[in-house]
């Protein structure tokens, strides 16, 4: 179904590019979100996607990779809309997260604004594979093809983007057992 949608909408189609929109726009809208950490954000980054998308269709070679191709615009555009937005981080909303994650038994964190300000002190690359991998559960050669990045560099990242949330979540443990201490 979705390849007959790209294949009318790259010959033109705006319905069944709408179409196409509406079963991949929740998904997009969870993965801005997730990088972008801002709604507002995210809904102008998924727009522009969108937009850029229907411009260049006709650029994409296989229609049964159309959302992987996707993702890879919406990336592209979450990062631009972060660096044009530099104060983007002043304004940054809680979006709902489970009280805990537990990414294989790696991770697992009761306190959600604990893990918001974790997450939040990584860099949008490491949030992206983060969230490729985990929420959305792509495997890494997916991943790195979304993301247009060698699988070596999807491994390297997600491990230092996996380091470096659970060191920011072991400083804050550390400092609220110095805050509860003193107080």
């Amino acid at each position: 179904m979705q390849r007959e949608l790209v294949d009318r909408a790259k010959r033109g189609d705006e319905e069944a590019f709408d179409a196409l929109a509406r079963q991949v726009g929740d998904r997009c809208m969870a993965i801005a979100s997730w990088i972008l950490r801002d709604a507002d954000l995210a809904e102008d980054a998924v727009q522009a996607a969108l937009v850029r998308a229907w411009r260049e269709l006709r650029t994409l070679r296989d229609a049964d990779r159309f959302e992987a191709w996707l993702h890879r615009i919406l990336t592209n555009e979450c990062y631009a809309e972060a660096r044009r937005r530099t104060r983007w981080s002043a304004r940054i909303r809680l979006l709902p997260v489970a009280d805990s994650v537990d990414a294989g038994g790696v991770l697992t964190v009761n306190d959600r604004d604990q893990l918001e300000r974790a997450f939040r002190r990584l860099t949008l690359e490491q949030r992206s594979v983060l969230v490729f991998h985990h929420v959305v559960g792509l495997p890494l050669p997916e991943l790195a093809g979304r993301l247009g990045i060698p699988l070596g560099t999807a491994k390297s990242r997600l491990r230092l983007a996996t380091s470096a949330l659970r060191a920011s979540l072991e400083a804050d443990d550390r400092t609220s057992t110095t805050e509860e201490r003193f107080a």
